[in-house]
């Protein structure tokens, strides 16, 4: 039976994922991880985020979360959600300039530099978009290119590899939201609050083996 492990670091809606999660794989062992050995004992990790990306940070490492996080990616699937994308990065300009997980080389910018130009869109970026399949991956397995997610953030990952990028959306223009680097799949969307295709993305990554 999969164990999945939803990072628990006092910031985020876990409840809700953790739902989603159980709708997809009733047969799963779900449960929250809130200390360095329920991490390293799962077989695949969720790793959400809302709020700040300094108060975050913060709190994984007081929880010493830092170093297994960096160890799961190496050696499991794991599934980044919204700020759980943003700290994957090596830093983010949110609070003056915040340094992150430094897991994927790049930079987390402020939306206010895509939305500048078309005074219609409002930061931060809240509702349904649309999202544009760059690549193919088999999270994406039996999501039609084009599928709206829920979007609720001010931020946006800039990985300085652009291969890494498997998804984009646009808040005017292009951003990336959905990266992929080896047994890591990573959005900026919340696929607990979208829907069909929120909860089969969830089902892929659960059944994903990389």
């Amino acid at each position: 039976m999969t164990s999945v492990a939803i990072i628990d670091y006092g910031m985020s809606n876990l409840y809700s994922v953790q739902h989603a999660l159980r709708v997809c794989a009733p047969q799963a062992r779900i449960g929250l991880a809130h200390d360095q050995q329920s991490v390293r004992a799962a077989d695949c990790l969720v790793f959400p985020g809302q709020g700040a990306a300094t108060d975050c940070m913060q709190a994984i490492r007081l929880h010493g979360l830092d170093e297994p996080l960096r160890e799961a990616v190496r050696n499991k699937p794991v599934l980044g959600i919204c700020l759980g994308l943003q700290v994957l990065l090596e830093r983010s300009e949110e609070n003056g300039g915040t340094d992150c997980l430094g897991i994927i080389a790049g930079e987390v910018k402020h939306l206010a530099t895509q939305a500048a130009a078309s005074p219609g869109h409002k930061i931060p970026h809240l509702g349904w978009n649309h999202v544009h399949q760059r690549s193919s991956h088999p999270l994406w397995h039996d999501i039609p290119d084009q599928s709206h997610f829920y979007f609720a953030h001010s931020y946006y990952a800039e990985p300085q590899d652009k291969s890494l990028i498997v998804g984009s959306s646009n808040y005017p223009q292009e951003f990336p939201c959905a990266l992929a680097q080896s047994a890591l799949f990573a959005v900026q969307f919340h696929p607990e609050r979208s829907g069909k295709q929120g909860l089969q993305l969830l089902h892929n990554f659960i059944h994903w083996r990389p």
